[in-house]
């Protein structure tokens, strides 16, 4: 049946409501999948949560405008027959606005309670619900083919199990290759223009291959298929290998050198004298140097006489910063407006969330089980770990984002035109919209994902951090290729249980905290259905003003 056209403009309620909510859902992404593809980085103390929220800003937003798709499929995988709507238009208008109500609200409860789930999960669920409630099952594609219903509920198992693996593989030749070595920082430092060229190639074909405008594509046509190559394969694999390149004689030519001064030597150098090396004079030594990379990194095994040494406060400095803010409220409004701003800041941005972590009795339990390694090795790892997360947050704004604003492009498409297609252009303004949402999540709402994951699993360092950040993104590449479902925020939970099952015991992990997160994972798509579709029905087929009972 073709395509029934409404009026332009009609029903712009709808598309405000829709505007509203799809801001709700790219503040719930940032919320809790970004801030669950920083965890890893957060926990380990490679970043503050602060410097994760500053690297998120560029990347999400830079990563949306820059290389975010034109256009989008309003419905994810055609999970649900949209022909079905062609005489009906107006009825998915609202089918879209019920999905992004239903998804945006669920994921933001998840996040409330420090449940991470995936969020394309949670769209596809409630547009499963939308098209029960309005056709029937027959409606949904619940099939293997097709990426139907059956695929997500493989990934549920799939995805954790293959990330687990590649990451272990990762930390497993790290920790034989560098890590056991009696002399490790001298084996990291010659290792680091390995590791660096190894890990950008990864990252640059996963962003190169992943984003929006991209049109490379390395897919099998279906699970087992053989895989077919399509897009410019030049131009991309020059592009990567320009930047790897470049990477691999900057690891050579720059970083090796400051390594081996600052930290093999130990002098007094500033992160910026790597650019020009060999151009600075030596430097007398820095005698506190390894208990810089003690607070930096271990800071919980500080001893009072260390802190004092260093500086800081003998006593817990985030209790006292807190207790500092909850003071009785100022009479002046002005000043308790201001005091309200400060405190919200401290809890979501400048909150110390790797030892919020470290206080939770499951999260010491597996901590005691980990080994520490030597924390100048550990440093080496930590650049790794910042370009990886950086990279993978670049990625996702290019190609998640676009994809979460499907049913948000959908409306935008019926409304503006009054007719309705499977893909639907994204405007540039849209981009900017959905990727000021998802910083503004990361940033003021992150925190409750990651006090929850990272430390909270398993022990995190580095060289562990480094390891399942590499894993997660590798397993996403591997199965695209393969035609296979997977989900990033289930991948970094595989691949943090399995790095920290490599500590030799099944004690080094917090398994009450894996289980919620598996929980939340079978829940989202139940929940995010069901409410969705009651809220369709409530809203087409309720009591209305303009239709008299039994018409």
């Amino acid at each position: 049946m073709a395509s029934v056209v409404i009026p332009v403009h009609s029903y712009t309620w709808v598309f405000v409501l829709t505007m509203l909510f799809a801001f709700l859902d790219g503040y719930s992404i940032g919320a809790n999948d970004v801030a669950n593809s920083f965890a890893t980085s957060v926990g380990s103390r490679s970043l503050t949560l602060a410097q994760a929220v500053l690297i998120a800003i560029f990347t999400e937003f830079g990563g949306a405008i820059a290389l975010g798709a034109s256009t989008t499929k309003t419905v994810k995988d055609g999970i649900i027959q949209t022909s079905l709507f062609n005489s009906r238009p107006d009825l998915l208008m609202s089918g879209f606005m019920c999905a992004l109500v239903s998804s945006s609200t669920w994921v933001m409860f998840a996040t409330y309670l420090g449940m991470p789930v995936s969020t394309t999960h949670s769209i596809i669920g409630a547009l499963i619900g939308v098209g029960i409630s309005a056709f029937g099952v027959d409606a949904v594609n619940w099939a293997w083919n097709g990426k139907g219903v059956a695929q997500i509920v493989t990934s549920w198992v799939l995805a954790p199990v293959l990330a687990g693996i590649l990451a272990a593989l990762i930390y497993l030749i790290t920790l034989h290759a560098i890590m056991k070595r009696k002399n490790s920082l001298r084996a990291g430092i010659y290792a680091i223009p390995f590791y660096f060229t190894i890990t950008t190639f990864i990252v640059m074909f996963f962003v190169v291959s992943k984003n929006g405008k991209s049109t490379l594509d390395f897919k099998a046509s279906s699970t087992g298929g053989s895989i077919k190559v399509t897009g410019n394969v030049g131009l991309a694999f020059a592009i990567i290998g320009a930047v790897t390149g470049a990477v691999l004689l900057f690891c050579v030519g720059l970083l090796v050198p400051f390594f081996i001064r600052r930290l093999e030597k130990e002098e007094k150098l500033s992160w910026y004298h790597i650019f020009y090396i060999h151009c600075v004079p030596e430097q007398p030594q820095d005698p506190k140097i390894d208990l810089y990379l003690k607070r930096a990194f271990t800071p919980q095994l500080l001893k009072d006489d260390e802190k004092k040494e260093l500086g800081m406060p003998v006593d817990d400095p985030e209790e006292d910063n807190e207790k500092e803010l909850e003071k009785p409220p100022a009479k002046n409004p002005l000043v308790r407006f201001f005091n309200h701003i400060k405190l919200l800041l401290w809890r979501s941005i400048f909150i110390d969330v790797a030892s919020v972590q470290h206080e939770n009795k499951g999260a010491v339990r597996a901590h005691d089980v980990a080994i520490i390694y030597d924390n100048k090795t550990e440093y080496l790892y930590s650049l790794l770990q910042v370009m990886t997360a950086g990279f993978a947050s670049f990625s996702h704004g290019s190609n998640d984002v676009a994809n979460a604003l499907g049913p948000l492009a959908g409306v935008y498409q019926i409304w503006s035109s009054g007719s309705f297609a499977t893909e639907a252009s994204v405007p540039t303004w849209m981009l900017a919209y959905a990727g000021i949402a998802i910083d503004f999540g990361l940033a003021f709402y992150g925190y409750h994902i990651m006090r929850t994951l990272g430390n909270n699993i398993t022990y995190h360092s580095p060289s562990r951090g480094f390891s399942m950040e590499l894993g997660a993104a590798l397993s996403v590449v591997t199965a695209s290729f393969l035609a296979l479902p997977v989900s990033t925020t289930q991948c970094i939970v595989g691949a943090t249980v399995a790095v920290g099952l490599c500590n030799g015991h099944w004690k080094a992990i917090n398994w009450a905290m894996v289980a919620w997160s598996g929980f939340g994972w079978v829940l989202t798509l139940p929940w995010a259905g069901t409410c969705a579709g009651l809220l369709y029905a409530i809203l087409t087929r309720g009591p209305s003003f303009t239709m008299p009972p039994g018409m």
